[in-house]
């Protein structure tokens, strides 16, 4: 992992079985990069600003279906930026098919995003990451989650990854 882990993680609510098992439409399961964080990080507040949202056991909140949820806001978002030809909401390196594709991981406390281009898994089983800036402009992070923490941690003044508290449903 590319970031230094936190002396105690947040791990009561983490679903690890889930984390090893789910598989994506590509029969592919979590990137390495992300089950490496999960499993060294839990739920946590990374640089002072980004939630990275783990498998959670049910009944408690900040999980993959939140992730689902924002996901789900984002391509509406998207949809109807591209419906108005706001083309500037895939610049600087994105498109609309792109946009289609990806799915949130990641929330900061700000309203950005970090998402998975979960069509275009590498030669690594990595997926390449996103961010939409306000939920209106993509910017690719990098070919993984590890490289992508590497840039998000060069801009923020933050440097540690601070284990949160489950929340429950």
């Amino acid at each position: 992992m590319s970031v230094p882990a936190p002396e105690s993680p947040s791990f009561e609510h983490v679903d690890f079985e889930a984390l090893d098992s789910f598989r994506f439409p590509d029969g592919g399961g979590y990137p390495q990069s992300y089950r490496e964080f999960v499993r060294s990080c839990g739920w946590a507040r990374t640089f002072g600003l980004w939630l990275i949202y783990p498998p959670v056991q049910p009944g408690f909140a900040d999980g993959r279906a939140r992730a689902a949820n924002l996901t789900e806001h984002f391509h509406t978002v998207f949809r109807d930026g591209e419906e108005e030809e706001f083309d500037w909401m895939i610049e600087p390196d994105g498109s609309w098919d792109l946009a289609e594709r990806l799915e949130v991981f990641g929330w900061s406390e700000n309203g950005d995003l970090l998402l998975w281009d979960v069509a275009s898994r590498n030669a690594d089983e990595e997926f390449p990451v996103w961010e939409s800036r306000g939920m209106n402009t993509l910017h690719l992070l990098g070919s993984s989650l590890d490289e992508a923490l590497l840039k998000l941690r060069e801009r923020s003044e933050a440097q540690v990854i601070e284990p949160l508290r489950p929340a429950r449903l």
